[in-house]
């Protein structure tokens, strides 16, 4: 599969889950937004009575659009492209149909976005995939964020990672060395490797500071590392809006409170450290040889970090 431009041009599925995985709904949130711009129709769903305790994950009371209370139980759907007569194609995609996103791989995008079971994953990872399977879906990715030490007044992280080799040198990302505690992604992702299905992760860095609320920066950068990995281009829709008016909402709470407001100078202190020119690899690999060549020239070392113009 290498080199085989698996992840741009083969029928994909983007997946997310609501909960653990799920920090600042952001991995939710690009999944919804795709679903609003994509020309997309449920294909399946994966019947809620096996796999959710229902005290933890209780159904709601909704009203539908002419006036009914209905109840809507938590639950897992896949969606697919639609056909002209808008019933989701069982074939391969006419390149002509109409859609809001574009980019060489826009209407081979399948999504699945549900609320993370708590119970029988196993057998809930092997239905998932065993749908992916007849979708004929080439590839997965993961979406997932996490709370972390960020400041919410930098770019979000995005970290991509895979298990399977050929992925990682087709998109140049790394293998993660995480070890602990999982959720459904990460069961799903082995299930869908074990029968010849490569996936991607990638995972989102929510500042845990402001946990209680959505983040939709965190939803714009996911959509921005998928739009690179798939080549699609998205619309952003009101996200733009809403990620400024995040941040300015955290600004305005920190001015009213000196030590977050500390707080936040830290991590970003810390998270420009990090970024900084002279912090990277490849500085210190230069910095490193300018030091061993005057000692070779006999010169005095000094230490490294010091001064370095020539």
């Amino acid at each position: 599969m290498a080199h085989t431009d698996l992840f741009r041009t083969g029928r994909l599925l983007v997946v997310a889950f609501e909960g653990w995985n799920d920090a600042g709904e952001a991995a939710s949130g690009a999944v919804r937004a795709l679903k609003d711009v994509l020309d997309v129709a449920p294909i399946a769903d994966i019947d809620p009575e096996d796999y959710y305790d229902f005290q933890l994950n209780r159904p709601t009371i909704e009203m539908d659009d002419e006036g009914r209370r209905r109840l809507r139980w938590p639950g897992v759907t896949l969606f697919g492209p639609v056909a002209d007569d808008g019933l989701p194609r069982a074939s391969e995609l006419a390149a002509d149909e109409p859609i809001t996103v574009s980019g060489t791989n826009h209407d081979n995008v399948y999504l699945l976005l549900g609320t993370e079971p708590s119970r029988g994953w196993r057998t809930f990872a092997t239905e998932t995939v065993d749908q992916a399977l007849t979708a004929d879906i080439a590839g997965i990715i993961m979406l997932g964020a996490l709370l972390a030490d960020v400041p919410h007044s930098r770019p979000i992280a995005v970290t991509a990672t895979s298990e399977n080799p050929d992925v990682r040198d087709e998109l140049g990302i790394e293998r993660s060395t995480y070890e602990g505690p999982v959720g459904i992604l990460s069961v799903i992702a082995a299930a869908a490797e074990e029968v010849g299905i490569p996936t991607v992760s990638l995972w989102a860095s929510v500042p845990h500071y402001v946990h209680n609320a959505p983040s939709p920066k965190a939803t714009l950068a996911l959509l921005d590392r998928l739009e690179e990995l798939i080549d699609v281009t998205i619309p952003r829709g009101d996200l733009l809006d809403e990620a400024r008016t995040w941040e300015e909402g955290i600004d305005a709470l920190a001015d009213d409170d000196e030590d977050m407001r500390s707080y936040i100078q830290q991590l970003e202190k810390a998270r420009d450290a990090v970024e900084a020119p002279e912090a990277s690899g490849e500085a210190i690999a230069q910095e490193f040889e300018r030091y061993l060549r005057k000692q070779d020239d006999g010169e005095p070392g000094g230490d490294i970090g010091g001064d370095t113009r020539a």
